[in-house]
């Protein structure tokens, strides 16, 4: 999987797919889909918006691994 398509797996599941520097691919994606800076406490607020903001590129994903 590349960094962008491990952002998008955190973004819809919650579950940590990157760490240390590459942590940044999933800021910046987060950061993307709700077309704002995000900081690291937003994270939590704001889950049930990051995960229905990456449900489509999640389920793109899904069917181009089948």
């Amino acid at each position: 999987m590349t960094n962008r398509e491990c952002a998008i797996v955190m973004a819809y599941t919650g579950i940590s797919m990157l760490q240390g520097e590459k942590l940044k691919y999933f800021y910046d994606y987060v950061s993307e889909i709700l077309g704002e800076p995000v900081w690291t406490h937003e994270f939590y607020i704001r889950a049930d918006e990051i995960k229905e903001k990456s449900k489509t590129d999640f389920i793109r994903l899904c069917a181009e691994a089948q």
